[in-house]
């Protein structure tokens, strides 16, 4: 255990993360306010289903496979590593006690067994999404930079977070350092890239259904 080491740590576990939670909270509501504040004209056309009706219809036809603009390894692999990582860090105990401390609310966890099997599943789940994005001409050809680099922001939490609690590859201290500080660059990058559909993508679908659904056209 070098000095560098927990250096490092007491920084990534006092400032850094004070630091990265500031900005991760500004940057958020700065873009929800940009994004929901811009408004959009409504239609003059009558409401054609009870109040809300379309919204929700359009998050669940949306959340199904379609056989038009996905295959069935992306939908499968998409909704196992969505999961995988929301229970991952809502649900394993060391979080939630750093979300205790962070802001006073906490809840049970689940078995760490289970937890430590959702992580490795949402490893090559995350693997596998990464493949089809680079072995597929269409996926490869509509691919932009930022798509490898929210992959890299996502993936890397959850490898380290695995390495760090298994004891694998570097000293416990060095490995926890470094999961702790992936975790932050991602909460300050995740309101100025496309992560931010994490908040925004079912209220998005749900406005989206209620515009569309007065002149009956799916969204």
């Amino acid at each position: 255990m070098s000095a560098t080491s927990i250096a490092f740590l007491a920084w990534v576990r006092g400032p850094g993360f004070h630091i990265a939670l500031a900005i991760f909270c500004l940057g958020m509501v700065w873009r929800l306010i940009e994004i929901y504040g811009l408004g959009r004209d409504r239609p003059e056309a009558p409401l054609r289903h009870r109040r809300g009706a379309s919204g929700w219809w359009t998050i669940l036809r949306r959340s199904k496979p379609s056989a038009e603009h996905e295959s069935m390894v992306s939908y499968l692999s998409g909704y196992t590593f969505h999961i995988g990582l929301i229970v991952t860090f809502f649900f394993f105990t060391p979080h939630i006690e750093v979300l205790r401390r962070a802001v006073g609310f906490f809840w049970p966890a689940l078995p760490t067994p289970l937890v430590d099997g959702l992580a490795a599943i949402t490893i090559v789940a995350l693997v596998v999404m990464l493949a089809s994005r680079l072995l597929d001409p269409v996926k490869r050809f509509l691919s932009v930079a930022e798509d490898y680099v929210t992959w890299g922001l996502t993936f890397t939490p959850v490898v380290t977070g695995y390495l760090c609690f298994h004891h694998l590859l570097l000293p416990y201290t060095t490995m926890l350092a470094l999961h702790l500080a992936s975790v932050e660059v991602l909460m300050v990058l995740m309101p100025f890239t496309k992560l931010i559909h994490f908040v925004t993508l079912f209220p998005s679908r749900w406005m989206n259904g209620e515009h569309f659904g007065r002149t009956g056209v799916a969204s």
